[in-house]
C-alpha cells in the first residue's frame, strides 16, 4: 500500500553525486521522479518458481532500460506505461527505510533469518540509487539486525558497498550476483542500453570477490539465437573474477515486455529477430510465454534441453554451484529451490 506518488519539480541529478565514478555516460532521456510514502517495506510472495520469500524494492521502473525487463507491466498500475515510461518516470519509495527498520524491529516480523532479496522487482542499484541511497540504508539496517541479504543487480554502484557487504558476509550474512546475460558490449546497448557496460560489471564481480564479499553470476535472459553461443565464456569470466555460482532464465515476454521486446529487437537486429523468436516459440510450446508455475522461468525440447546440458556441464568444468546462494541461511523455504532457478 502506498500512497499516490508526487512529482519531484528538481530531481536529483546521479551523475552529479559523489558516486558518478560509478556510473556511464547519462542516458539521452529526459528524467521524472516521482517520491511517494509506504506502508510496508518488504514485497512477500508465495511462488515456488522464486527461491526467496521476501524483497525489498525501493524503486519503481528502472533507468536501465533493458527491453527484457519482466516488470514492465507493473508501471501500468502507476497509470504510467510499459514502453518508454517505465525507463523514464521513476517513482523512489521515500520512506522505506523507516518502513523496514519498524518492519524488522516488529514483533510480528516471524521470518527470521530467512533472506531479503534486494530488489526482486527493479533493480536496487539503478543510477538514483546513487543520490536517494536507499538501498545502502537499508542494508545497513540489515546489518543492525543482524539480518541475510541476497542482492542481484547490473549496477556497478554496488562497489560503493563493498565494505558493509564484506562485513555482513563474514557471518553469512550476505552474497552478490551480478546479471552478465551478454560479452559483446553492442548486444548488450542494443538490448539494455543504459546498464553498466558487461566489461563493467566484471570487473565489479572482481572487485566484491576480492574484498570477501561471496559473488555469483545471472546469465539471465538466455536469449536463444542471440546469447546462447556466449554461455560458455560468460561463465568462465565470471569464474576468473571471483563467481562461484551460476544461474539462468530463459527469456519471459509477459504481457506488454513481448512488443516492447520485439519492437527494440528487430531494430537492433532485424535479420535475427525472427529467427530468436520462432526459437523461444519452439521452446514454450508455439507461445513467446507460459504463465504457469513450473514453466514460466525455463522451456522444454531438444534445443532448451541442450543449453540446459552445456550450462550444468561448463558449471560442473568450473566448480559454479548452481542451487541459490550457497551459504547463506535462509530458513524454512530452502528445500523448495529448483537448480538453475533465476535468483529473482
Amino acid at each position: 500500500m502506498t500512497s499516490a506518488p508526487r512529482r519531484v519539480a528538481n530531481p536529483p541529478n546521479p551523475w552529479a553525486s559523489r558516486s558518478v565514478e560509478w556510473l556511464d555516460e547519462p542516458p539521452p532521456v529526459r528524467l521524472e521522479v516521482f517520491e511517494e510514502d509506504c506502508t510496508s517495506a518488504l514485497a512477500e510472495n508465495d511462488s515456488p518458481d522464486l527461491p526467496f520469500r521476501f524483497g525489498f524494492n525501493p524503486y519503481r521502473g528502472c533507468q536501465h532500460a533493458c527491453s527484457y525487463c519482466y516488470a514492465r507491466p507493473s508501471h501500468q498500475y502507476l497509470g504510467f506505461g510499459a514502453g518508454t515510461d517505465f525507463d523514464s518516470k521513476l517513482v523512489v519509495k521515500r520512506n522505506a527505510v523507516e518502513v523496514l527498520r519498524g518492519e524488522l524491529a516488529g514483533r510480528r516480523w516471524s521470518a527470521g533469518r530467512e533472506m531479503i532479496a534486494f530488489s526482486g522487482v527493479t533493480d536496487c542499484y539503478q543510477p538514483l540509487e546513487a543520490s536517494y541511497e536507499l538501498t545502502l540504508r537499508a542494508l545497513q539496517a540489515c546489518d543492525e539486525f543482524r539480518h541475510p541479504v541476497g542482492v542481484i543487480t547490473k549496477g556497478a554502484l554496488v562497489r560503493r558497498d563493498t565494505q558493509l557487504l564484506a562485513r555482513m558476509a563474514q557471518r553469512g550474512g550476505a552474497h552478490v550476483a551480478l546479471s552478465i546475460p551478454f560479452l559483446d558490449p553492442d548486444d548488450a546497448r542494443a538490448l539494455e542500453p543504459w546498464a553498466p557496460a558487461p566489461a563493467t560489471r566484471l570487473e565489479t564481480l572482481r572487485r566484491l570477490h576480492e574484498a570477501g564479499v561471496p559473488v555469483g553470476v545471472s546469465l539471465s535472459p538466455v536469449i536463444p539465437g542471440l546469447n546462447d553461443s556466449a554461455i560458455a565464456e560468460i561463465l568462465e569470466r565470471a569464474r576468473e573474477c571471483g563467481a562461484t555460482q551460476a544461474f539462468f532464465v530463459l527469456l519471459r515476454l509477459p504481457a506488454e515486455v513481448a512488443p516492447v521486446f520485439e519492437e527494440r529487437l528487430r531494430a537492433t537486429h532485424p535479420g535475427r529477430a525472427d529467427k530468436v523468436l520462432n526459437a523461444l516459440r519452439e521452446m514454450r510450446n508455439g507461445k513467446l510465454n507460459l504463465t504457469g508455475f513450473g514453466e514460466r522461468m525455463g522451456g522444454a525440447g531438444p534445443r532448451y534441453d541442450a543449453i540446459a546440458q552445456l550450462f550444468a556441464l561448463q558449471c560442473r568444468r568450473l566448480g559454479l554451484a548452481t542451487e541459490r546462494l550457497a551459504g547463506i541461511h535462509e530458513g524454512p523455504r530452502a528445500a523448495r529451490a529448483p537448480e538453475q532457478r533465476e535468483l529473482f
